[in-house]
């Protein structure tokens, strides 16, 4: 588990605590308020994506790929696990990782997922601001999340607005909602869908 051992991870320097707390159900779960298919890079009998469907592979997704920034402005990439859950991805780094010391001080990143393969699947990609979570009840629905999502090795408990593991670890927990995300269909048809969040 790649997690740093901290006995009091929020309390560390970085970002505010608590700001994905204010993501209610109704906010968070809206749907794009456009969804616009990119002619240019689509086949001419493609369709844009519905959200509904890129949603459901971000929820069935595995592994995705973070980007954040670095303090000198070079990007830092690293792959993870990430949660959908109340319309937002969400993902834990232990407070001395460097993702995590790169969003102390800037909180906007990517997330990426989808297949190596040139044929088929869709690849989505997903920009948005990464906001701590800290609201135990919230942290404790996230928990059982992974543990159901990732199994067993994955089980934390949530407490002190951080997940924490058996074995000594705990996490900062951040979540990302959506302002823009990206489709690429691959396959026939090709397409490019881009979803717009208000």
């Amino acid at each position: 588990m790649n997690t740093t051992n901290t006995a009091n991870a929020r309390h560390t320097g970085g970002p505010q605590d608590g700001p994905a707390d204010r993501l209610g159900g109704t906010a968070a779960d809206r749907d794009p308020v456009s969804a616009t298919l990119d002619a240019r890079y689509s086949d001419p009998s493609a369709e844009a994506v519905p959200w509904p469907v890129a949603a459901d592979l971000l929820r069935r997704a595995e592994v995705f790929w973070l980007t954040t920034v670095r303090p000198d402005g070079r990007p830092h990439v690293t792959p993870l696990l990430a949660v959908w859950q109340r319309g937002a991805l969400h993902f834990a780094t232990g407070a001395e990782e460097r993702k995590a010391r790169n969003l102390a001080r800037n909180q906007q990143v990517i997330l990426t997922t989808g297949t190596n393969t040139l044929a088929d699947g869709c690849d989505l990609v997903v920009e948005g601001e990464a906001a701590l979570v800290s609201d135990t009840e919230r942290l404790t629905s996230l928990a059982a999340a992974w543990a159901e999502k990732y199994g067993e090795e994955w089980r934390f408990e949530a407490a002190d607005g951080a997940f924490h593991h058996p074995d000594g670890g705990s996490a900062l927990v951040f979540a990302v909602a959506p302002h823009r995300a990206f489709g690429f269909g691959k396959g026939t048809p090709f397409s490019q869908t881009r979803w717009e969040f208000g």
